[in-house]
């Protein structure tokens, strides 16, 4: 997937986009809340963030407790410091943290290819 979500991919000052992904676990029975949760809490308070350039939410077929949250970013430093350590990060944990049964497996990737 590349971070063709709401923007396409460019690169800003010598980098390309950074694409979070984070691997979500929640509580057996509560994927009908957490799948408004999750949308609620990227579009009213991620998308708000610097540096934020669309998202992806993808629910596991064989473990639908289990979510992929994909994140695109301008720059590392977007997510890992703006977000992370700014007011908007615990409004968003505020509203989907209650699902979680561990915490979330949160990496950053950069793209090496892509299809047309």
């Amino acid at each position: 997937m590349a971070c063709r979500l709401r923007a396409t991919i460019s690169i800003r000052q010598g980098q390309r986009m950074i694409l979070e992904i984070a691997d979500i676990r929640i509580a057996p029975g509560k994927q009908a809340e957490f799948d408004e949760a999750i949308q609620r809490g990227v579009e009213t308070v991620v998308s708000k963030a610097h540096g934020f350039r669309g998202y992806k939410i993808n629910k596991g077929v064989e473990s639908p407790e289990r979510y992929i949250l994909l994140i695109c970013w301008e720059t590392l430093e977007d997510h890992t410091a703006t977000f992370r350590q700014g007011p908007l990060f615990p409004q968003w944990r505020a509203i989907v943290g209650p699902y979680f049964v561990s915490p979330p497996i949160v990496e950053h990737f950069t793209l090496v290819a892509k299809s047309a």
